[in-house]
């Protein structure tokens, strides 16, 4: 480094929140105060002062750090001057390629005052150990870091709420718990939204409509209510994040919900979204927006088959997703095509294979089938199944029970009875296996007699442990299945009188349904899969392969 005559010297002063609870002597100002006497003292031209105020060390994409770089490359400034090293960073690996390669090439001197740094003597045995102090004000940082999220970790569990902004729908009450308190204006477009989505309504759809009526988004909102322009670049339009964020976010079930996200590490402030078996979670800490049952029905729509598209004229067909073809497994295409009736143009909407559509019959055959046809079918089954639960309900329950578990009505009564044996048997080992290790010490029973027996017992008893928690499976399972029936028939009674397919209804009752290829001189086979009664399509790809196999 060439010797300097002048210096234009570059003051950096940093204070993180953390820093902020260590009092005066870590103040933006009082580090100021120091560090400028100090310039003066030397006799060196003060060129600006940089400042990061509520940032920390670990990172170096802070503003004030970031100009004070540019200027050191552009030579605006040859000498850097900080209160100490962790003021400077407390990154050791980045704080070391500063001060060490970097600073050196552009022919810049740095001090850290306090610890007595000063790149310009290089005799100095601070300079020695500053590789040390670097590593220890990162060590500083990092256990300042886990004691952080160990209170933030602590509070959740007791239910406070300390986000910076209450969520969409509700304000922060100024109790010790930041309770969230309802937003009626808010809270009737949360509903509304909640709603949409029960009733099938994509969340892009969704967002058109809140942007057709000129609702505007949280973020705007905010502001408004505080009297504020919102100071953030947006198009001020709602968009499939915002809403698929209040969809999930179970604040409106009236829980809190935090430690939601986190960030990759202490030196890396990158926010990711944690798995929700991790988040902490407060059951009915303040007054929800929405129903469970409203929260399910959304969840039903989230895990459906269906997808759904608009036409368009911007509606979405009832059973828009719900058709596979049950020869190649595709979904069923909605088409339309205007023909002549009594002089009359009429436009007639029909379902057709999406692979035959696209690729004629080399890949698949018609299933050609009028829109209004299978709306019909739909509309005439619900009304059956809803009349057999009107007529005898028990029978009925009776019949769903057979056909969503496929197996014998006795078979709980049957499996129950075997458990209460299994269980027996297995209690009267735990009691065998101990008094045969005694009578062998006693001499009632020979050592070879008994070890076989014991042998025996253990090898019992393995076998029933495993038969005990197979049959409490089965049972458990067996009871879900009642729930199940029990639910699809309260909804099934709703519709008893069903004179229109709706997208709501659709969403609610049906899982997927498999049409059979077009036939002019042959019934078809149609055949329609009901949600809690029949087993869901976990894998969209999965009809595929099944009809395949």
């Amino acid at each position: 480094m060439a010797k300097q005559t002048i210096y234009n010297a570059g003051i950096y002063v940093r204070l993180s929140q953390e820093d902020m609870r260590a009092g005066e002597s870590l103040s933006i100002e009082n580090q100021k105060l120091i560090l400028t006497k100090y310039v003066k003292e030397q006799g060196w031209n003060l060129i600006d002062i940089y400042v990061d105020d509520g940032y920390s060390g670990t990172d170096f994409d802070r503003p004030g750090v970031q100009q004070l770089l540019d200027d050191a490359k552009n030579g605006n400034i040859n000498l850097i001057l900080c209160k100490d090293l962790s003021r400077f960073g407390r990154n050791y690996i980045q704080v070391g390629q500063y001060i060490d390669y970097l600073f050196p090439s552009y022919n810049i001197r740095f001090i850290a005052l306090n610890d007595n740094v000063d790149t310009a003597n290089k005799d100095s045995s601070a300079l020695d150990m500053m590789p040390i102090v670097n590593l220890f004000n990162e060590w500083h940082s990092s256990s300042t870091s886990r004691k952080i999220k160990a209170v933030i970790e602590a509070n959740a569990k007791q239910g406070k709420y300390r986000a910076s902004s209450c969520a969409y729908g509700y304000v922060k009450a100024d109790n010790a718990n930041h309770t969230s308190i309802v937003d009626p204006e808010a809270a009737e477009v949360v509903k509304r939204i909640f709603r949409l989505r029960s009733q099938g309504i994509t969340i892009r759809h969704i967002a058109d409509k809140l942007n057709a009526e000129h609702f505007p988004i949280p973020s705007d909102y905010k502001y408004a209510k505080l009297g504020k322009e919102n100071p953030k670049f947006t198009r001020h339009l709602w968009c499939h994040d915002t809403i698929a964020k209040i969809l999930t976010n179970p604040i409106y079930l009236g829980h809190t919900a935090m430690m939601r996200v986190t960030t990759v590490s202490y030196k890396n402030h990158r926010t990711v979204n944690k798995d929700e078996s991790d988040w902490i979670v407060t059951k009915n800490t303040h007054e929800p927006i929405i129903s469970q049952e409203l929260w399910d029905k959304c969840r039903e729509v989230d895990a459906s088959a269906s997808t759904g598209k608009r036409t368009k004229q911007g509606v979405t067909k009832p059973l828009s997703g719900l058709l596979y073809c049950c020869d190649c497994g595709y979904k069923l295409k909605l088409a339309g095509k205007h023909v002549m009736k009594k002089g009359v143009r009429i436009r007639k909407d029909f379902y057709n294979c999406t692979s035959y559509a696209a690729f004629g019959n080399i890949s698949c055959t018609s299933h050609y089938l009028l829109l209004k046809d299978i709306e019909a079918l739909v509309i005439d089954d619900i009304r059956s199944m809803a009349a057999l639960i009107v007529e005898d309900e028990d029978s009925a329950r009776k019949q769903f029970l057979t056909t969503k578990r496929q197996l014998d009505l006795h078979h709980d009564t049957e499996e129950q009875k075997k458990l209460c044996e299994r269980k027996s048997r297995l209690a009267e080992l735990e009691k065998l296996i101990p008094s045969i290790y005694e009578d062998k010490v006693l001499g009632k029973i020979s050592e070879k007699v008994g070890l076989q027996l014991i042998e025996k017992y253990e090898t019992e008893q393995e076998e029933l442990t495993k038969l005990i928690s197979e049959s409490e499976a089965d049972l458990d399972s067996a009871k879900q299945d009642e729930m199940d029936i029990d639910e699809f028939i309260r909804r099934m009674r709703k519709y008893a009188d069903i004179q229109e397919l709706t997208r709501e209804v659709a969403m609610e009752l049906i899982e997927y349904i498999t049409v059979d290829e077009y036939s002019a001189d042959r019934p078809r086979d149609i055949h329609i899969y009901y949600k809690l009664l029949d087993k869901p399509l976990e894998d969209k790809r999965k009809l595929f392969n099944d009809t395949k196999s």
